[in-house]
């Protein structure tokens, strides 16, 4: 009977979960436009832009090339988006469990991440346009460079949780909401998880395809690159999977590195305390979200793809791999 419970609460918990983080990545999105344009000098466009800017795209013919493969073409758009809530599912939220708790692990979320990119790149291929193939190509050497030093943060992250003799499972994040990474390090080990966290946090711009990796995209030298062939439905169903892997990929950093709640570092209680938990959640997103996303946007111009993968290959997989060694160091 337990279980029959606990399965019709998340069959009406995840409906919801996925409407919160649809209306999160669109509003995010709306400020991070609108601190962009502030820090350029520039008015900007109004936080409610990219709400509008779907439902204008929604209400436009979805176009197919006629040298698409038509299945591919039209099923990518929404892969990456089920892939991108699906990550959502398993990362805690708010000061709450995650949905999917006990099901996945941080291995999951590793692939979970690559899917959308993934899935970029193939409904790229499938158009037939020489721009998006060009943006493709691109795509997948943007991916081949930035997962090892992601799959490095992860696995280290995993192995200081499973020799720290925590009678837990490393590889869930619920236990680093219980057991932070910074309790189990001495001195030496907080400086490889400040170097782990400088790496993620260099990743992050790659993973959403955002300047200065946007290469795959690059409007001035490929038209839009992947998403040259697409319009309508397909195309808002992409913007929608890139705004919530945001809210992911930030929601993981805070995970991994800022589990802490509100309500452990004050004496709130009861419904206090989860509105306080969710409200600093969301500042702690947005935080991760304005240095990894907004400030390295303005302050930096687009790679070459070359210069990408120079980039993540040399010294941001030697900032990761030192952080690593370090963590290994002072573990315990």
């Amino acid at each position: 009977m337990n279980e029959l419970i606990e399965v019709l609460a998340l069959l009406l918990l995840v409906p919801a979960f996925c409407i919160a983080a649809l209306f999160l990545g669109l509003l995010f999105r709306g400020i991070d436009r609108k601190l962009a344009a502030k820090m350029q000098a520039r008015v900007g466009p109004p936080i409610r832009q990219p709400f509008i800017d779907l439902k204008k795209l929604l209400m436009k013919e979805n176009i197919v090339p006629e040298t698409a493969v038509g299945w591919v073409f039209n099923s990518m758009p929404a892969i990456a988006l089920a892939a991108s809530l699906l990550l959502i599912m398993y990362i805690p939220f708010g000061g709450m469990l995650p949905l999917l708790e006990g099901y996945g692990d941080l291995i999951l979320v590793l692939y979970l991440l690559m899917i959308p990119a993934l899935a970029l790149a193939i409904g790229g291929f499938s158009s037939g346009s020489p721009y998006a193939n060009v943006g493709a190509q691109r795509e997948m050497v943007l991916m081949m460079s930035y997962e090892f030093a992601l799959s490095i943060v992860i696995v280290s992250i995993a192995w200081l949780v499973s020799v720290s003799g925590i009678a837990l499972n490393p590889f869930l994040l619920s236990t680093l909401a219980v057991v932070p990474v910074w309790s189990l390090v001495s001195g030496i080990g907080a400086i490889g998880l400040l170097l782990l966290l400088l790496a993620l946090m260099l990743v992050m711009p790659a993973s959403l395809g955002r300047i200065p990796a946007d290469i795959a995209e690059a409007k001035t030298e490929i038209a839009d690159g992947i998403l040259t062939e697409y319009s309508g439905r397909n195309l808002a169903l992409f913007y929608l999977a890139q705004d919530v892997r945001t809210i992911a990929f930030s929601a993981l950093v805070v995970a991994l590195f800022l589990p802490w709640n509100l309500s452990q570092l004050t004496a709130l209680t009861g419904n206090f305390a989860l509105l306080g938990n969710l409200a600093f959640f969301l500042v702690k997103i947005f935080i991760v979200m304005f240095f990894g996303s907004v400030f390295v946007h303005i302050a930096v111009a687009r790679f070459k793809v070359n210069q990408a993968a120079k980039a993540y290959w040399g010294p941001i997989m030697l900032i990761a791999l030192a952080g690593m060694a370090l963590v290994m160091w002072g573990a315990g």
